[in-house]
């Protein structure tokens, strides 16, 4: 069980894989636990998790993808607790595939806004209230995927999470004057549920992957979790604008 530190943290994407490890990880670390989803049954069963192990939490259920609905959620936080201390944008995801020549605009869009328009909308909506925080900071996520733009059918993809590590470094800038820290993480193969399909129908495929990865093992949820709260610690108190690759060292290849 934790000592409430007083700090606040919005987590999207806390349903469930990284998210979920997320919020355990700050509610060990004392927070005041606030988290996003779609599916208001997860979110019910995750706060009732999060409170048996003696952490605070609530869930609220909005489209990270949808501008009123993040503005509206985002005030009604904001307005309750005076103030952020912590957002980390985790929502996100593949959204599918295609290749470019059958690209239809729709899914173009879709993958963009899962990604990109989610990290603009809730960062903006939380700027007014990180700035009466204490040791107020973003934490983003990009992927390898943006720097090698993805594998077959997942260009869009790659591009979108290629613009999360550039507004991680814009935002970064433009709220330095106010004490306000934006970094991102990148994460390499992680075990959740975003590979299940491939896990489920080609395993061999799935144990392959950790071949690729320096240390020889995929990620778990909880290597992730403990540097997103490295970034949002008072130990990463210098850290700004820096996008750190928690992958094994998979990004460099073997």
């Amino acid at each position: 069980m934790s000592t409430n530190n007083g700090r606040v943290a919005v987590i999207t994407g806390a349903t469930g894989g990284i998210g979920f490890e997320i919020a355990k990880r700050f509610g060990k670390d004392g927070y005041t636990l606030v988290l996003n989803g779609i599916d208001e049954a997860a979110g019910a069963e995750k706060v009732a998790e999060l409170t048996s192990m003696g952490y605070t939490a609530e869930y609220y259920n909005f489209d990270v993808t949808n501008e009123d609905q993040v503005n509206a959620a985002m005030k009604t936080i904001g307005d309750k607790y005076g103030k952020l201390d912590a957002v980390v944008n985790n929502a996100g995801g593949l959204g599918g595939r295609s290749r470019f020549e059958e690209m239809t605009t729709e899914f173009y869009r879709s993958v963009m806004a899962l990604n990109l328009d989610s990290t603009f909308f809730v960062s903006r909506a939380a700027i007014p209230y990180l700035k009466k925080g204490e040791n107020s900071n973003i934490v983003n996520f990009t992927s390898n995927a943006g720097w090698n733009a993805g594998g077959p059918g997942a260009g869009i993809y790659g591009t979108s999470k290629a613009g999360v590590h550039a507004i991680t470094r814009a935002l970064a800038k433009d709220l330095a004057p106010d004490g306000i820290r934006v970094n991102a993480v990148s994460p390499g193969t992680i075990d959740t549920p975003f590979h299940a399909q491939i896990k489920a129908t080609k395993p061999e495929v799935f144990a392959s992957w950790a071949n690729n990865i320096m240390l020889g093992r995929l990620g778990q949820p909880e290597d992730v979790a403990g540097a997103v709260a490295f970034l949002a610690s008072k130990d990463a108190s210098f850290i700004t604008a820096e996008t750190l690759q928690v992958g094994g060292g998979q990004a460099l290849g073997i």
